[in-house]
């Protein structure tokens, strides 16, 4: 991957690759609500910035986080669509202790596709299958 540096704060270093033409959001450290949602904002201002698809979101750098899903995360994911997210490759953080209810939760958004993975590679090879579209009205 070629990555092009666009923002990189406590807790993340998010890029653009250009030669698969997607974003990547390299996790880490410890993270609590409230950084989390501060990077999903970041995220969501990095796709409105550029003219992409697609997220490969990695996690698997996370020490610890007390983050689960909930009202908030279907907002995000809800803004990341209006935004133009049509896929987001997901890499759990080891040992992720909400993985059971996020992935009951994720089976509920039909758009964007979102695919969780327990390794970067997996992760790298099906978002790369997966073709940049245009978004899905609505």
């Amino acid at each position: 991957m070629k990555l092009e540096p666009l923002a990189d704060q406590a807790g993340v270093a998010i890029s653009y690759d250009r030669d698969n033409d997607w974003i990547y959001a390299d996790w880490y450290g410890v993270h609590t609500r409230e950084t989390a949602q501060a990077v999903c904002l970041l995220l969501l201002a990095q796709l409105r910035a550029h003219a992409t698809t697609r997220i490969l979101n990695d996690n698997s750098r996370i020490l610890h986080t007390t983050v689960e899903p909930g009202e908030w995360s279907m907002w995000w994911l809800g803004e990341m669509r209006a935004a133009g997210l049509t896929a987001l490759a997901w890499v759990y953080p080891p040992g992720f202790a909400a993985r059971r209810s996020t992935d009951a939760l994720l089976l509920s958004v039909a758009h964007p596709l979102i695919a969780t993975f327990d390794d970067l590679a997996s992760a790298f090879c099906w978002l790369r299958s997966q073709k940049p579209s245009p978004a899905p009205a609505g």
